[in-house]
């Protein structure tokens, strides 16, 4: 069994600073590509950033905002993000693609409330 676990939501003031983490745990061969996706209230689940390899992609809009990293010997995926505004608010969800047992799947962490308020 494969699992994603998220940490670093909170409260912020516009302007400020969060740091996400997510770390898979489990027996699998790989896991790749590793991402950010968010949901905010009566709106459907959004792509934030992922990063695959070297290559990474953003959503229009936190480019610029949001940086997404990746530590390969902790099977850990970070999301960096400045100068929040009001509209991040959601809750943010790990998502990684998972090789195990000779099977790809998809793994999603159970979510972690990033509010931007002042």
């Amino acid at each position: 069994q494969v699992q994603l676990v998220e940490s670093g939501g909170g409260l912020v003031q516009p302007g400020g600073s969060l740091r996400l983490s997510c770390e898979a745990s489990g027996s699998f061969f790989g896991i790749n590509p590793m991402g950010w996706y968010r949901q905010a209230p009566g709106k459907q689940r959004e792509l934030v950033a992922t990063i695959s390899g070297s290559n990474t992609n953003y959503a229009d809009s936190v480019k610029g905002r949001f940086t997404i990293s990746r530590d390969n010997a902790k099977n850990s995926v970070h999301l960096q993000m400045n100068s929040l505004k009001p509209e991040d608010t959601a809750v943010y969800y790990c998502n990684a693609g998972v090789l195990a047992g000779g099977t790809f799947f998809e793994v999603w962490g159970q979510g972690t409330l990033v509010t931007v308020s002042s």
